[in-house]
C-alpha cells in the first residue's frame, strides 16, 4: 500500500476474517477495491484461542484481499470485540495558569489525559478516548476551544478499556505476518461508521451488531458516543439452541437457522413441518416449525432485552435517542427480527446495511461486512483529521505495540 490513501479495515470474527481494501478519494467518497474473506477457525466469541490457526486464517484472508484488489497490503486497521471490553463516561478538568487565558492544543491533550487518570485493574488498557462535550468557564456547545479566552476547560470523554493481552493476540496475530497495526478499533465503533450518517448520529440512533459470537451496541446522542458494549453471546449461540433443542448436528442446525430461520411466532400451521434431508451421518427428519421458531425467538429476545438493559443504565439515553435502532451483522438477516426489536424497544427499527459506496457493489449489500467496511472509514477520518490527544494515543500504542 504505497499510496497514503488506500486503507485495508481487519475484521477477526467469530465466523469469519474479513479484510476490506479501499480507496479513500478527495471528495470524501470510499471506493472499496477487493475483500478478502475466509472462515474462522481458532476463534471464539470473537477472541483468539488458538493462535497458530487463526493467524493461518488472517494471512488467508490478508491474501484473498490482496488478490482481489491488486494492492500489497502493509498495514491494516485492526477491529477488536469480546466479553472483556467495557466503557464508562468520564469529565476531564483543567485550569489554566493565572497569566494565560487562551485555550491551546496543549490543554486539549491535558484534558484528555486528566479524564483517563482513573483507576483501573493493572491488566487492563484504554482502547478509545472518544471526545463528547467541551465546555469552557461552564459555557457548554463548544466544538473547538482552541483559540477561545477562558480559565477552565472541562470535557466529557466515553472511554473503552480492555484486557490487554487479549488485544494483544489480535495485534501480534498481524505482526507475525509483517503487517502493521495502524490502529485498534471496537468494532461497534467501526460498524458505526459504515451504516450512520451525520444526521443519524446527531439524533441519536442505537446501533446492534449480532455477529456470530458477540452483540456488539454503540448508543449515539448528539453525535457523540454515549454508550458501548459487547455481549458474549451471538448467533452460534442460536445454532447451538437449535441443535440442542431438536437433536440434530450443528452444521445441520446452522444452514437451518440460515434457510428457513424466523423469530415469528404462531403464524404458521400446527402442522406445518420441515423435512431434513438425508446426509451423511444424519438421518433425515422432520421438525416443527414452530418449535424452531420458538428457539429462535427466545433467544434473539434475550440478547436483544439485554442491550436495552445495559442501555437503561444511563436512564437518559433511551429517551434521546431520536433516528432508532439500527441492527446489523450475520443474525440481522433472520425473518422479522424488525418486528421483535421494535416491541422490546419501542421505538423504530430498521435493518442495516452499509451505506451505499463506490466499487464492489456486494460489499455494503452484505450486513457481515460492515464492520470491516467501518474500519476503511473510520481509517479516512483518521488520516483527514486525526484527533489532538496525541500523547494518550501514544501511551497506548506504547503498551499494545511494544
Amino acid at each position: 500500500m504505497a499510496r497514503d490513501n488506500i486503507f485495508a479495515g481487519l475484521e477477526i470474527g467469530t465466523s469469519k476474517v474479513c479484510v476490506v481494501v479501499a480507496e479513500a478519494r478527495h471528495d470524501g467518497a470510499v471506493k472499496v477495491l477487493g475483500i478478502g474473506t475466509v472462515p474462522s477457525r481458532g476463534i471464539r466469541k470473537g477472541e483468539i484461542v488458538d493462535f497458530e490457526t487463526a493467524k493461518r486464517c488472517v494471512h488467508d484472508a490478508i491474501v484473498d484481499a490482496e488478490e482481489k484488489s491488486d494492492v500489497d497490503i502493509s498495514e491494516v486497521y485492526l477491529g477488536i470485540t469480546g466479553g472483556h471490553i467495557r466503557s464508562f463516561n468520564n469529565r476531564g478538568v483543567v485550569r489554566l495558569e493565572e497569566d494565560r487565558e487562551e485555550i491551546e492544543e496543549q490543554d486539549l491533550k491535558d484534558v484528555c489525559k486528566n479524564a483517563c487518570d482513573v483507576s483501573l485493574p493493572e491488566q487492563n488498557a484504554i482502547l478509545h478516548t472518544i471526545v463528547q462535550r467541551y465546555y469552557v468557564d461552564g459555557r457548554d456547545g463548544v466544538l473547538n476551544p482552541v483559540g477561545l479566552f477562558g480559565k477552565q476547560l472541562e470535557a466529557d470523554y466515553h472511554i473503552v478499556y480492555g484486557i490487554g493481552n487479549r488485544i494483544k493476540n489480535a495485534i501480534r496475530c498481524v505482526k507475525e505476518l509483517d503487517l502493521e497495526t495502524a490502529d485498534v478499533v471496537i468494532n461497534s465503533f467501526a460498524t458505526a461508521q459504515a451504516i450512520l450518517d451525520k444526521n443519524q448520529r446527531q439524533l441519536g440512533a442505537i446501533v446492534i451488531d449480532i455477529g456470530g459470537g458477540t452483540t456488539d451496541f454503540v448508543v449515539y446522542v448528539g453525535g457523540a458516543v454515549r454508550q458501548s458494549g459487547v455481549l458474549g453471546v451471538g448467533g452460534d449461540h442460536i445454532t447451538n439452541d437449535i441443535s440442542i433443542g431438536l437433536k440434530i448436528p450443528t452444521a445441520r442446525a446452522e444452514r437451518l437457522k440460515i434457510e428457513e430461520g424466523s423469530v415469528n411466532l404462531g403464524t404458521t400451521r400446527p402442522d406445518e413441518t420441515i423435512l431434513l434431508k438425508d446426509e451423511t451421518g444424519f438421518a433425515g427428519r422432520e421438525v416443527e416449525r414452530e418449535v424452531l421458531n420458538q428457539i429462535i425467538h427466545a433467544r434473539l429476545r434475550e440478547i436483544l432485552e439485554i442491550v436495552r438493559r445495559q442501555i437503561e443504565a444511563d436512564q437518559k439515553s433511551l429517551d434521546l435517542v431520536g433516528a432508532g435502532v439500527f441492527i446489523t451483522g450475520g443474525c440481522s438477516q433472520i425473518r422479522g427480527l424488525e418486528s421483535l426489536a421494535m416491541e422490546v424497544f419501542g421505538m423504530p427499527v430498521r435493518i442495516a446495511h452499509a451505506l451505499p459506496i463506490a466499487g464492489v457493489t456486494s460489499a455494503f449489500e452484505n450486513p457481515q461486512y460492515a464492520t470491516a467496511l467501518g474500519l476503511v472509514r473510520y481509517a479516512q477520518f483518521m488520516h483527514l483529521d486525526r484527533p489532538v490527544p496525541k500523547s494518550v494515543l501514544s501511551r497506548i500504542k506504547r503498551f499494545f505495540f511494544a
